[in-house]
């Protein structure tokens, strides 16, 4: 079957002497995924007696989103396609094309929220785990961006799920960016969101997310299709995604250690 044919370009608006601005799919589903973001954390703040706060989910969104937006596209940049962006640097701004790395922006949240924790004299920690369990909608809603998009495509198969991608070939593919907006996101928002409703040792709700996304970002990756420039990088088979989720899986072995000892917290508190 084929791909649903969507424009790109979700609705567009004419400007007195500036022509026309064109607002896509795959920028809106970055603002639904902060707002559906900020709409759970308001939520959680509701039902927490001191530790949280209406007023500091909004502070904190404002550094979350910088960091996703700013740490999301350098790393694109850095980790996927940096001799291109190098001979036409004045692309790096256009997000809106697609090409978010969840790990540059990972980093870029790690900075945001550390320059967060050091205002507000909360643990770094904490913050991580009260927004973990906000992560994996927007996720979801970026893989969504990405089928719109007709981007980053599966491996050639004759399973009934096959699809035809308009900017591929005519070849039947595996749809593997709706396998990971249901891995990393639908799944792993009902794990996270279930399990970070009880109380546990600091750092765990952190671990259980990246062990939720290293498991499901380093599966799909067998299903989708490498990078045509980059190709795989490692052994034959191992892509960069893949090598960049393995440094993240060892990130979850350090704070594994980490929570063993520290005491049980909730953001309940």
């Amino acid at each position: 079957m084929f791909a649903p044919t969507i424009d790109p370009v979700a609705f567009s608006i004419p400007l007195p002497f500036l022509g026309t601005f064109q607002v896509h799919w795959y920028g809106l589903m970055y603002v639904f995924g902060f707002l559906s973001a900020l709409f759970l954390a308001k939520y959680r703040a509701s039902h927490s007696k001191t530790q949280w706060t209406l007023e500091s989910c909004d502070d904190l969104l404002t550094y979350v989103a910088l960091g996703v937006i700013l740490g999301g596209r350098l790393g694109y940049v850095l980790f996927y396609n940096f001799s291109y962006y190098m001979t036409h640097p004045f692309e790096i701004i256009a997000i809106w094309e697609g090409g978010m790395s969840f790990h540059g922006g990972f980093i870029g949240v790690a900075i945001a929220i550390y320059f967060f924790a050091r205002k507000t004299k909360k643990n770094i920690i904490d913050i991580f785990d009260f927004i973990a369990p906000f992560v994996p909608q927007c996720i979801f809603l970026g893989r969504i961006g990405n089928f719109i998009n007709g981007e980053l495509w599966g491996k050639v198969t004759d399973a009934p799920i096959g699809m035809i991608f308009r900017y591929a070939d005519e070849s039947p593919r595996h749809p593997s960016q709706l396998y990971e907006a249901i891995s990393e996101g639908l799944i792993s928002f009902i794990i996270l969101w279930f399990f970070s409703d009880k109380p546990h040792r600091r750092g765990a709700v952190s671990l259980v997310f990246c062990i939720c996304y290293c498991v499901s970002r380093f599966t799909v990756e067998f299903f989708r299709e490498p990078d045509i420039h980059i190709g795989y990088i490692a052994f034959g088979w191992l892509t960069t995604g893949q090598l960049l989720t393995l440094g993240l899986a060892c990130i979850a072995v350090l704070v594994f250690f980490y929570s063993r000892t520290q005491p049980i917290t909730s953001w309940r508190d």
